[in-house]
């Protein structure tokens, strides 16, 4: 696949910007800047409040890195300090990577404040007074409430995903955030779709903001090629390892949640790929270790849900399988987001049921276009106005017996249609007469005296063995037990009553999956 970058036509030294900041740009061969880029970056140098409305993978991060670096170096009264609130761990990685390429040059520390890491090694960071923090909402609370870290000082805010972060509940912690920053402060939010929760947050938080939009809403990368498989859920699997027969660059799969993700990356590996997957009970060390395997190609296929995937930041995912259809559209959005970044060309395939076509109205309804449905082997085209795709049926003859599962009048005869002992065998219960093949059965006798048949010829089976009929009161033998010479007793008052297998159940034990990932961010 042929993939093509896209250029604009202004350039990074045409935007005022410091002359070490354009020298690292270079460096890291940067020399057009994206869309958002070029419209956010020279607002952001002034110190304006901004809006920015652009789809994942178009270069946000940059968008906002360059103005809080060119504002720490050049602060004309006082020091400025920036805070970048992130929705996920793994976005704020990748987010300080990015912004510790341009800080070292001008010597600007800088904090990463996420769960999964411990707190004492982000508080000596803070004694430091780091000019940049990164961090995820509950962590950044989490030193709020330590007293580690004073965010007044703060007259930066950048909330990048906010969509995202309010999608995941964190609405209260982002309040709370911002009621602890000072009101004179400069506001940089950034969100691929605009909902009406970031609208009010927008509204009641920032001043006079710059509204940049360069994607609408519910738009995506214009070169992802997105497809559509109507599959059963059980050949889901068998279907994806069709799909990645024919694709052999980095392929990244989503489940709607994380025990599926550990199934699916389990049969991708036993289909002889490298797989591995990322999901909540993970730790953090080895999230980075697949995330970084993926990037470096070690691992071909990542397996992630939805919360893991932000901070996926990895150039040309050929396909990205969305092996279960998201319950949000607007998680859809930011799924096949992965692909396609920075202009790039990709492919989007979806799975879906019969059942599911709803979502799948909401996500076209929310994009305005139409997804194309393939056709496959195992995969089916649903019709018009049918909930589920018909299927083979077996037309039975007008007198024929009627099914099992219809709740029919029992009748006093079998009937006589020559093809009924052939499409539809006689079953218990049904006709006059049991069918042949059980009349040697014998129903098993119950040890318990009044439970079950009668017993023929009890009292000369236990006369024949010496033993006489158990008095009233008297304990009962085991059901395993034969009624013989064995003393039908219990063994002991307080013994617990054995199972089946002669064995107590064993008590479960449920033990926390991984553990903490112990690092400290000394470089940055």
């Amino acid at each position: 696949m042929h993939l093509q970058p896209i250029e604009t036509k202004a350039k990074f030294s045409e935007m005022g910007m410091d002359s070490k900041i354009l020298q690292t740009l270079n460096r890291l061969k940067f020399e057009h800047p994206t869309p958002i880029q070029e419209k956010a970056i020279p607002i952001g140098i002034e110190g304006k409040d901004i809006v920015g409305i652009a789809q994942t993978g178009t270069g946000k991060t940059l968008a906002f890195a360059i103005p809080i670096i060119h504002q720490i170096v050049n602060a004309k009264i006082g020091n400025r300090q920036a805070i970048v609130i992130v929705p996920t761990r793994e976005l704020a990685i990748q987010v300080g990577e990015t912004i510790q390429k341009f800080a070292l040059p001008f010597d600007i520390r800088g904090a990463i404040l996420i769960g999964g890491v411990h707190i004492s090694g982000q508080m000596q960071q803070l004694r430091r007074r780091p000019e940049v923090i990164i961090g995820t909402p509950g962590r950044i609370i989490d030193h709020i409430e330590h007293r580690t870290i004073n965010l007044k000082d703060f007259n930066i805010l950048v909330l990048d995903e906010a969509d995202r972060m309010f999608d995941m509940g964190f609405a209260p912690q982002i309040k709370q955030i911002l009621e602890h920053l000072p009101t004179e402060r400069q506001t940089m939010l950034f969100s691929a779709t605009m909902p009406s929760t970031v609208t009010s947050l927008v509204t009641r938080y920032t001043k006079n903001p710059i509204r940049i939009e360069v994607a609408r809403h519910g738009s995506v990368a214009d070169k992802v090629k997105q497809d559509l498989y109507y599959v059963k859920k059980d050949q889901k699997i068998r279907l994806l390892e069709e799909l990645l027969k024919d694709f052999k660059g980095s392929v990244l799969v989503f489940s709607r949640t994380k025990f599926g993700a550990q199934k699916i990356c389990k049969s991708i590996q036993l289909m002889g790929h490298k797989a591995k997957e990322i999901h909540s009970n993970k730790s953090l060390g080895q999230r980075r270790e697949a995330l970084a395997g993926f990037k470096s190609g070690r691992y071909r296929i990542l397996v992630a849900t939805d919360v893991a995937s932000r901070g996926i930041d990895v150039e040309e995912i050929e396909l990205v399988v969305n092996f279960d259809i998201p319950d949000d559209a607007e998680d859809y959005i930011h799924r096949i987001g992965r692909t396609a970044r920075a202009g790039l060309e990709g492919r989007a395939i979806s799975f879906a049921t019969t059942d599911q076509r709803g979502k799948v109205y909401q996500i076209e309804r929310l994009m305005k276009i139409r997804i194309n449905v393939l056709q496959h082997p195992l995969a089916f085209t649903p019709s018009l106005g049918q909930e589920r795709p018909a299927m083979h049926s077996v037309s039975a003859p007008a007198q024929s017996a009627p099914h099992p599962q219809q709740h029919a009048p029992r009748s006093h005869h079998v009937p006589t249609h020559p093809q009924n002992t052939s499409s539809y065998p006689q079953r218990s219960g049904y006709g006059s007469s049991r069918p042949a093949q059980r009349s040697g059965y014998k129903k098993p006798s119950f040890s318990r005296s009044g439970y079950g048949p009668s017993r023929p010829a009890q009292g000369e089976q236990r006369s024949a063995q010496g033993s006489s009929r158990p008095h009233y009161g008297a304990p009962r033998p085991s059901q395993g037990s034969a009624h013989s010479g064995q003393s039908s007793a219990r063994p002991g008052q307080g013994s617990p009553r054995p199972s089946q297998g002669g064995s107590p159940h064993p008590r479960r034990s449920f033990s926390r999956p991984g553990q903490s990932f112990k690092r400290s961010f000394k470089k940055f």
